[in-house]
């Protein structure tokens, strides 16, 4: 027992805390109204000290990460002194209030034991519809934050138990789809007073003081962890540059870089240089740089850490204000994620170079994001679809197929559900076979999800990325596939940019194909084991084709046994290309295995 603190109970109370902030994402998942929080799984919570510092995170989105802790900060420096039992705070604005978009609100709620504030219960959900110029609040065309959605500051909700129906009123006003709206927040509701019971329980048991101590010594572990898996890197500057494609019709890379430093068990990230911010809705807030920062780092360090504020003492993050990695209001933001994912992207790159073993090549960017939307019956509808993708090969295995990002950690909305629903036909649902890039371990293949309208008309708004970046591999490993959008309507078929800046209209019966980014490979792939390779024919992954010009790997005629002598020879003759041709080679099967000719001409 060191300073009056006992492992045994110290790991109990870690795990109580954690138990609460997931009890409290099981009762949003239950209770939630709207597909993109019930069945997307788009929301967090978590619970603090009475410091207002992070104790516990739901195994929900790492992407939030950050966006409490900055949320938590204008809680205690603005509302501290005036809470009481039975408040519940309620905001959403990234720039006065913390947050990292509109769409996500966030509720924190006091937790007193009589008079005594011992701590904070939160909760945040992605909410379907916030206002603003299109429906569902994801304008890529916005200029400004004011056309993205109603602006809540940091108000109360609740008042001593009071609800504010004017405030509930206000918020269900400016919402296309309000009986959604007010269902996820009264989920938000149940979840805050369920971690407020949560907390009290562990209060009872442990005692006010003894749960503020054991508290304190569960950051000081967190921040011991971090640093010890700091301190086992080698001390210097690592430097990663990456571009996401860019916007409309005809679209300019946008520019990230990263610098970490380490020196000794401190480690300093560093986004300054980064490109300056945009006329349109992808700047990403501070809260959203800060939290892909501490999941790429959670991501990269390889102990488990606990998801507390002591992990981040050991962190040093750096931006430069006006960047779209840190805007100056009143920057749009509705969109960030398609920079936070590469954001992460980057980081483990960035990581890569100083621990190789450990990290995979990268992923498909995020998920890609669908939104329809239009009038059924004199109702309005609305689907936000996020379509996830995969991962890029590891060091030791093959990447995941049709898998949430790892910052995301989201769900696929099910077919059964969509089409129940709304005026919409899912065709088609699968991985896309020679879109992995090769490697030794294979990237993960990329999704198609085609749909077909049912409705008169509609209107799709799109979000995605990687047709001109494509996933970088490592050591050898060749580029994932690209993202495609295609239309196809009475006029033939046409290929939508990746982030068109403007939405597109659709009418009864035209069909919309979006095929993700396929994840890159990691080793050379004339190392990889021909019998890996025949697995991945069979499997219906890669054609012989694919196996032969790229693995150099050939199959007899029954296509189930290799043939050793001729891929040896295909193998050496491979070998004697170059990686630029190898990867256009792995371009052409692609295209032509999935019958993209006419798409890419």
């Amino acid at each position: 027992m060191e300073n009056g603190i006992d492992p045994v109970t110290l790991e109990i109370v870690k795990n109580g805390l954690s138990s609460v902030a997931d009890e409290m994402a099981l009762v949003i998942l239950r209770t939630a109204y709207s597909p993109t929080v019930r069945d997307g799984m788009d929301f967090s919570t978590a619970v603090f000290d009475r410091e207002g510092r992070t104790i516990a995170q739901s195994v929900t989105m790492a992407a939030h990460l950050g966006s409490f802790p900055n949320v938590m900060k204008r809680v205690m420096s603005e509302q501290a002194a005036t809470l009481r039992p039975g408040d519940l705070l309620i905001v959403n604005d990234p720039y006065i209030g913390g947050g990292m978009h509109l769409p996500d609100i966030y509720m924190i709620k006091p937790i007193f034991v009589g008079d005594l504030l011992v701590g904070f219960a939160g909760a945040t959900t992605h909410h379907v519809d916030v206002g603003g110029i299109v429906p569902g609040s994801m304008a890529l065309h916005a200029t400004e934050i004011f056309q993205e959605g109603l602006r809540i500051p940091l108000v109360k909700l609740y008042e001593e138990g009071v609800p504010n129906a004017a405030l509930f009123a206000l918020v269900e006003t400016n919402s296309r789809l309000p009986s959604l709206i007010v269902g996820d927040l009264r989920a938000q509701v149940a979840a805050c007073k369920a971690g407020e019971r949560g907390i009290v329980n562990l209060v009872d048991k442990h005692g006010a003081e003894g749960f503020g101590r054991y508290c304190e010594a569960l950051h000081d572990y967190a921040e011991r962890l971090t640093r010890s898996a700091i301190a086992a890197m080698p001390d210097g500057e690592y430097i990663f540059e990456d571009c996401i494609d860019g916007l409309g019709e005809h679209p300019e890379p946008i520019t990230f870089k990263v610098k970490l430093t380490i020196a000794g068990d401190d480690l300093e990230v560093d986004w300054s240089g980064s490109n300056k911010q945009v006329q349109a809705g992808i700047n990403g807030p501070i809260a959203s740089t800060i939290s892909v920062t501490y999941g790429s780092v959670r991501s990269a360090i390889g102990v488990s850490v606990p998801n507390c504020d002591g992990f981040s003492r050991a962190l040093t993050i750096k931006t430069e204000p006006g960047t779209i990695c840190d805007p100056l209001a009143p920057a749009a933001c509705a969109q960030r994620g398609i920079i936070v994912y590469r954001m992460y992207d980057m980081l483990i790159s960035a990581f890569a170079q100083i621990i190789p073993d450990r990290l995979p090549a990268q992923g498909e960017g995020g998920p890609s994001v669908v939104v329809w939307s239009g009038q059924a019956d004199g109702r309005q509808w609305l689907l936000s679809d996020g379509i996830l993708g995969s991962w890029g090969g590891r060091p030791e295995k093959d990447g995941v197929d049709g898998i949430a990002n790892p910052l995301g950690n989201m769900s696929n909305q099910p077919i059964e559900l969509i089409e129940a629903r709304l005026p919409l036909k899912i065709t088609e649902y699968g991985l896309v076979n020679d879109s992995g890039g090769a490697g030794r371990h294979r990237g993960g293949l990329a999704v198609r999800r085609s749909y077909e309208l049912l409705a008169a008309e509609a209107q799709i708004g799109l979000r995605s990325d990687r047709r001109n970046h494509l996933a970088i591999g490592f050591q050898g490993g060749l580029p994932g596939s690209p993202s495609l959008n295609i239309l196809a309507d009475g006029d033939g078929q046409q290929l939508l940019a990746v982030c068109p800046l403007r939405l597109t209209n659709l009418s009864q019966g035209d069909r919309f194909t979006h095929i993700t980014p396929g994840a890159a490979g990691l080793g050379d792939p004339l190392t990889r084991e021909p019998e890996l390779v025949l697995a991945d024919v069979l499997d219906e992954k890669i054609s012989a084709e694919f196996a032969a010009n790229i693995y150099g790997v050939v199959l007899d005629e029954d296509r189930r046994t290799v043939d050793i002598e001729r891929t040896e020879a295909t193998r050496r003759k491979l070998a004697l290309l170059s990686y630029e041709e190898r990867g256009a080679a792995q371009a052409q099967i692609f295209a032509t295995s999935n019958r993209l000719e006419a798409v890419f001409a």
